[in-house]
């Protein structure tokens, strides 16, 4: 068995795999610095923040940016905007400008125009033949709630012939194949108010697992500040303490924990049933509301 940890994207990744493959561990984590170079909002060289500069044209982007942007905006229209990639400015005007780890603020502050208040996911059109991305007017595209997961995906899809193994991406996890017994990976649920306990295990094979917490992430200078808004501005999400997602991609898990938790027990597991993915939605007062195939 081996075992490797990096500082990537802002967090903690980990690789572990039962049969040892340097080469394959290796490409997989080139992957998370890879999607990081396309996808960040917090370096000034990344793909992502040259986009923010062109707005009105056709841009040409890479396969990664492209899929990040798509898979985002599919999402948004599922949820008729409960989850929306163009959060970004909503995000800096709260004080969530900052990379988390590092510090490093973002350098798409710099696009400023009174119609970045209004403009959402359906402001960015895409051109598949082209493989390019229209901004139709100044707007901020935050991908955090997809870019980390299509990283540990694209890092997965280099493990797939160790059969084996299991990627964990500060909380988003993807487990393939079985543990050193031989069994189903068993992954815990972090408590989301006793954080040294764990309110809920599940056992998944070749399946992601995907918390959002608005424990996560704190805002550096007010700690009450809620880093997971509704895009819409409809309603309060302090009612939601956090949302696990079991899906067959860590992309989809990430992104549809996230919108779940924008909107609520009712219909965010509505949403989940839909889509066939299982959910379990922890309340405020710590009830918790399940997809009827939720394995725990």
């Amino acid at each position: 068995m081996s075992r490797r940890t990096e500082e990537l994207m802002g967090t903690c990744v980990s690789i572990e795999v039962l049969r040892d493959d340097g080469p394959a561990i290796d490409r997989a984590f080139a992957w998370f610095r890879s999607v990081e170079a396309c996808c960040s909002r917090f370096a000034e060289d990344s793909e992502l923040a040259g986009l923010a500069r062109r707005v009105g044209e056709p841009v040409a982007v890479s396969p990664t940016l492209f899929e990040a942007v798509r898979f985002a905006l599919e999402v948004a229209r599922e949820t008729d905007g409960a989850f929306d990639p163009t959060v970004g400015a909503v995000m800096h005007e709260r004080g969530f400008d900052r990379e988390y780890s590092t510090g490093a603020r973002s350098p798409i502050h710099s696009v400023v125009d009174s119609s970045i208040d209004r403009a959402s996911f359906r402001d960015v059109r895409l051109e598949a033949r082209t493989r390019t991305i229209t901004l139709e007017r100044p707007l901020r595209l935050d991908l955090g709630a997809v870019a980390k997961g299509l990283a540990v995906d694209l890092a997965a899809r280099e493990l797939q012939h160790l059969k084996d193994f299991a990627i964990d991406a500060g909380g988003d996890v993807y487990l393939g194949g079985v543990n050193g017994s031989g069994q189903p990976w068993s992954v815990g649920v972090r408590h989301p108010v006793l954080y040294d306990q764990l309110i809920a295990t599940v056992h998944v094979s070749d399946r992601a697992v995907c918390t959002s917490g608005n424990y996560e992430r704190r805002h550096p200078d007010d700690p009450t500040a809620l880093h997971i808004v509704d895009p819409r501005g409809e309603r309060d999400v302090s009612r939601v303490a956090s949302v696990t997602v079991i899906a067959a991609s860590t992309m989809l898990a990430d992104a549809l924990a996230t919108a779940a938790f924008v909107l609520g027990p009712g219909d965010g597991l509505t949403l989940l049933e839909r889509l066939e993915v299982e959910g379990c939605i922890i309340t405020a007062d710590m009830t918790r509301h399940v997809t009827a195939g939720w394995p725990a």
